[in-house]
């Protein structure tokens, strides 16, 4: 209808006459509005112009003509405008918008609509048809917003052109991540990123954009692109919950993602999974997952891929979390109330993350509602949460507070164990988070984050410890290709050991690490290139510990290890780029260097010898700031996708990743006592090369999702300990640890059915995990230096979860998991040297605890779904541990009456019920 409007105009006006001055026209234009430049070409000449106020953009122009004609000056005027013009007889101009008054029909446009000759036209041909698009229906046009990009020529030469914006939350005013983009009746298809912008080619003409994303409204958009150009557009929230699925999935993500090995989880959409008292939990959950393992019962810290659980990067608001556990490992110090997501990379992680070999856990705190006050709250068994939404500046700027506190003592006095009836346990997280956008190109968030525990095993001592995150996070927009974000954050962990006893050895105990981090990333979109680039530097203080009398009878002696520091800097770049319609590839480097610095002293031993006080050459100081040590050396990262169908694909990937810090630890799993080291002159860092090769296949309209994977790594440097070791407070720890050879490989399936009544996913994993301790010397080697299971070995791991809907309120929810026993080693003999009887133990992780196996039911009801009430709830009732599986935690061995007895640990060997409430308003 705009056409024939465009054209009507035309004939109505072409009979006016005037005249423009024969030697052409000079004028000058500093800065003035479009409006004012053509007021000012219609007093310099008799020229008219005809067009509607309201199309005018509100910019300036700026130029200097002389003697020019009359189509030289209006390409000028307009040429960074979305108007068209039309010269009638060279005094009447008509300006359009967007697109092009036609006074004849190409040749070849009756060609173009007889399906019997189309074949035979030319492309050149083809991309001068004009496109007319007429709204001829008023009822779907009014359901269905128009948008223009651009404007129409009558010379274009592109098929495609590139369409680029942001999508934001009408709630918050953020981006909106992870929001698939598609065009109906096409295989085209984009993703946005964590900022909510998207990139994606569109052919020339009328094209019907959709998105889909889990609990936003699904909007359609007519997009009509004459030009590369920019859209953006805000969706609002919408909340149907029972029909979601439980991970985040954006319909053909599955098969388009290129990087290989990374998974999404909404926590939002985990809700209904029963999982121990309950608690919703990112990283309980993403252990249902395939390569993810956990190493038992109440463990803290996660095993990706055959690592250990120092190589796992948890990320939140940008800042990095060292112990993400709260209670053992029972309960996730992250609060699930004020978390949007978690994105898992344990395959091709993209190169600007560093640091770690086997994954990042990267979590984003949502970003608190602007428009108006909101809030969650829940009351279960062991834990009270709350979460407040508070705007400050209406639709620009709020705050999000979030608190959790536990009432955890009665757990510990119903165990079956009468110590532990006397023990205590407590802990609680506060998060808060500020956002305000300032305008389209301009947005800060800032995070604060504190968590506590302290706990008492025994009467006589307490344990404590604590996070501390803070984080700024400045995002500019700089135009429509390029974009960047600023981060400074800070991290503290530590803790304290207040012994208390009947003799007189009382003591205070502590140890703290802390860095700082500032970090400039940027991005920079081209035709089929989305390129990361970006530099940053990290600071660690590390005290490796301190013991002192707790009061003046304690015969205990004071001791500080020396503090140690370090910088941590990387130059990264990587580019995703769209080869073909069917390849894929995101290629990247970083280029890591870490510097050991001063004050310190450090210890030199004799080459070729083991290192101990009797091969202690000399002690070396160096000054404050100092360099000790320097290691440097690229990471490269390469991922590949390829469509074999448009819903089958292939991936692959090669990664190379370094590690400079390690945990001291003679345990399976993380300790809240474990300390943190250092790479420096005698340890080394840590490398790890990773290929994998995936296979993946969507069904029925993507409701299916099928990920077939395998992958193979080595690692170099792991840090192990010898028999014996002291790794707390020791100045001398190189003597006592080793730095070994690693392998693993595996195969993950996962089948995961996003939609329906029936819900959820199964998950197998076979993996191997070995390590090889030979330094070449008999104190220095294990297992006489071959390969031998580690610690988180478990070669089958299985998972199922799944949720069937019954009616639009109540639903039904399951877990069942069983893995294989980790390694232990135990005592095969005992032998009488010198009248003192000896135990003689088996090779290290030559046998295994008995198999671990878990089913848990869940009863899920959601409140009325009326729009207009206070607050919507939902109640959790769930079974944890059903058939009362008594799953083996550990397993210790205790001399009684001249006999080795071996003793079963197991943390919750009977069902547990849980009654969880949570209300939303």
């Amino acid at each position: 209808m705009k056409n024939y409007i465009h054209i009507s105009v035309f004939f109505i006006f072409s009979t006016v006459f005037s005249q423009v001055p024969d030697s052409g026209i000079s004028i000058q234009f500093d800065a003035v509005s479009i409006e004012n430049a053509i007021s000012a070409v219609e007093e310099k000449t008799n020229v008219k112009f005809y067009y509607l106020p309201e199309w005018l953009e509100e910019k300036t122009i700026s130029g200097r003509y002389v003697n020019a004609s009359l189509e030289e000056l209006l390409h000028g005027m307009l040429k960074d405008s979305v108007l068209n013009y039309y010269i009638s007889d060279e005094e009447n101009v008509i300006l359009t918008k967007n697109t092009v008054i036609y006074d004849e029909l190409p040749a070849q446009f009756f060609y173009e609509n007889n399906t019997v000759t189309t074949q035979a036209v030319s492309e050149v041909q083809r991309l001068k048809t004009p496109v007319f698009y007429n709204e001829a229906n008023p009822q779907v046009s009014k359901k269905v917003e128009t948008v223009w990009i651009g404007k129409e020529s009558k010379n274009r030469s592109q098929k495609a052109y590139t369409l680029r914006g942001t999508i934001y939350n009408a709630t918050n005013g953020g981006g909106i991540p992870n929001l698939a983009i598609v065009v109906k009746g096409t295989s085209i298809g984009a993703v946005t990123d964590r900022f909510g912008a998207y990139s994606i080619e569109l052919p020339a003409g009328v094209n019907l954009m959709e998105t889909n994303s889990m609990g936003f409204e699904k909007v359609q958009k007519r997009i009509v692109i004459y030009n590369n150009g920019l859209f953006d557009t805000s969706l609002s929230e919408s909340y149907q919950g029972l029909d979601e699925v439980f991970i985040a999935a954006n319909l053909d993500k599955n098969v388009d993602e290129v990087i290989v090995g990374k998974t999404q989880i909404n926590v939002r959409e985990i809700r209904n999974i029963p999982l121990v008292l309950g608690e919703r939990d990112i990283f309980k959950v993403a252990a249902t997952l395939p390569g993810i393992l956990s190493a038992g019962e109440g463990a803290s810290g996660y095993n990706v891929r055959g690592g250990k659980t120092d190589q796992n990067l948890v990320i939140l608001d940008d800042g990095v979390i060292y112990n993400p556990a709260h209670f053992f490992g029972i309960f996730s110090a992250i609060n699930p109330f004020t978390t949007d997501q978690a994105t898992i990379y344990k395959g091709a992680i993209p190169a600007k993350f560093g640091g770690r070999l086997s994954s990042i856990f990267d979590i984003e705190t949502k970003d608190a509602a602007v428009e108006k006050l909101s809030g969650e709250a829940s009351i279960g068994p062991v834990t009270a949460n709350v979460l407040l939404e508070v705007p400050i500046v209406k639709g620009k700027s709020a705050v999000l507070v979030g608190a959790r506190v536990a009432y955890a003592d009665w757990i510990l006095r119903s165990l079956d164990s009468k110590e532990l009836k006397k023990s205590e346990a407590s802990f609680y997280d506060v998060i808060a988070k500020y956002n305000h956008r300032f305008d389209k190109k301009n947005n800060i968030k800032a995070t604060g984050y504190y968590s506590k525990d302290a706990f008492s095993i025994t009467s006589d001592s307490i344990y404590q410890y604590s996070n501390r995150l803070a984080s700024v996070n400045w995002q500019h927009k700089f135009n429509d290709t390029n974009r960047g974000e600023v981060i400074l954050s800070n991290s503290q962990y530590k803790f304290n050991i207040d012994f208390d006893g009947q003799t007189n050895t009382d003591f205070d105990l502590g140890y703290q690490i802390n860095e700082s981090e500032l970090k400039l990333d940027l991005k920079h979109f081209r035709n089929a290139h989305r390129i990361d680039y970006g530099i940053s530097s990290k600071l660690y203080n590390v005290a490796p510990g301190f013991i002192n009398p707790k009061n003046s009878e304690s015969i205990v002696e004071s001791l500080a290890v020396p503090d140690e520091r370090a910088l941590e800097s990387a130059l990264y770049i990587s580019d995703i780029y769209e080869v073909s319609d069917k390849l894929s590839l995101n290629a990247g480097v970083r280029f890591s260097i870490f510097s050991a610095l001063g004050t310190s002293v450090q210890r030199i031993y004799e080459d070729g010898a083991p290192k101990s006080e009797g091969t202690l050459i000399e002690t070396k100081k160096f000054g404050k700031n100092e360099f000790i040590k320097t290691y440097a050396a690229p990471e490269f990262r390469v991922s590949a996708r390829y469509f074999i169908k448009p819903e089958v694909s292939v991936k692959a990937s090669f990664n190379t990743n370094y590690q400079y810090i390690h945990t001291l630890s003679n345990n399976t799993t993380v300790s809240p006592i474990d300390t943190w080291k250092v790479s420096d002159i005698n340890i080394k860092p840590q490398k790890a090369t990773q290929f994998s090769l995936g296979f993946f296949k969507n069904f029925n309209d993507n409701t299916i999702e099928l990920s077939l994977e395998g992958y193979y790594k080595t690692m170099d440097n792991i840090l192990d300990y010898k028999v014996g070791a002291q790794l707390l407070l020791n100045k001398s720890i190189e003597q006592d640890v080793l730095q070994g050879d690693g392998k693993a490989y595996g195969i993950e399936v996962l089948l995961k059915k996003t939609s329906g009544k029936l819900n959820g996913w199964v998950g197998y994993t076979y993996s191997r995990s070995f390590v090889r301790l030979d330094g070449g010397f008999p104190e220095e080697t294990v297992n006489g230096g071959d390969f031998f299971p580690s610690n988180y070995d478990k070669p089958h791991d299985f998972s199922v979860v799944g949720n069937y809907k019954l009616t639009e309120r109540y639903s039904l929810s399951a877990n069942f998991v069983y893995q294989t026993g980790r390694p232990v080693t135990i005592p095969v003999g005992n032998f009488i040297v010198g009248g003192s009887e000896f135990v003689s133990y088996s090779d290290r992780n030559s046998f295994r605890i008995p198999d671990y196996y878990r089913l848990d039911i869940s009863v899920n009801i959601e409140g009325n779904h009326k729009k207009e009430k206070f607050a919507h709830s939902f109640w959790n009732i769930s079974i944890y541990n059903v058939l009362g599986r008594n799953n083996p935690y550990s397993v210790f061995f205790v001399t009684k009456d001249a006999e080795i007895k071996a003793y079963q640990s197991s943390i919750f060997s009977i069902p547990i019920p849980t009654i969880t409430y949570n209300f939303r308003f």
